[in-house]
């Protein structure tokens, strides 16, 4: 855990901030952009990249997960440039809920994926690319999104603490969390032998 050095009202503001911002629901926007259609009647029903994919269309996917992942790294980076760590962890928290929680979609957003990973690249970027790897490995094995997921978050709290960030350990915990939380279907589904593989429409 970081020192709480902040003053209260400064946290409240990057909690606020990250919130707001972590709750942009891209994948919906950019669905109708390309005129895809309501994100929520396609596949999973999901708003993250993943569920974008299924529609066929790479260019929206992908921009689904840039900016998924871009409004968690920016969180976590304005918060590092005007405040200190304490908010800088709040405000990725923050963008992490909002993505899953958003205000504008009645509370119920995407699994967080991406925005973990932006927030995490943008806190300590070892830790990112190395987590990214863990999902890329077992995706390649796999070809199951949530399983790879479940283990790079699974997996972000031991290479925090290996390599010396401790002072996220409880931060990497929280979010391996409420990954694990988002994802409590998948994992039924996984042990059912149910789970739609990536690129399966």
């Amino acid at each position: 855990m970081p020192e709480i050095s902040s003053a209260m009202q400064i946290l409240v503001f990057w909690a606020a901030f990250g919130y707001l911002l972590g709750s942009v629901p891209f994948g919906v926007l950019l669905a109708r952009v390309f005129g895809l259609g309501n994100l929520r009647d396609i596949g999973s029903g999901n708003i993250g990249a993943t569920n974008v994919l299924r529609t066929g269309n790479k260019k929206a996917a992908f921009l689904t997960l840039l900016f998924d992942g871009g409004k968690g790294a920016v969180a976590v980076l304005l918060a590092r440039h005007f405040a200190g760590e304490d908010a800088v962890q709040l405000a990725g928290l923050m963008a992490f809920i909002g993505h899953c929680f958003p205000i504008w979609l009645r509370f119920k957003g995407g699994k967080g994926v991406a925005t973990f990973f932006g927030i995490l690249l943008a806190w300590a970027w070892p830790i990112g690319l190395i987590a990214g790897a863990t999902w890329l490995l077992v995706a390649a094995i796999t070809r199951y999104s949530s399983m790879s997921a479940l283990l790079a978050a699974g997996f972000t709290p031991v290479y925090m603490f290996v390599l010396g960030f401790h002072y996220g350990f409880v931060f990497g915990i929280v979010l391996a969390l409420l990954i694990y939380a988002r994802h409590w279907a998948n994992i039924q589904r996984l042990r059912a032998g149910t789970e739609t593989k990536i690129g399966q429409k």
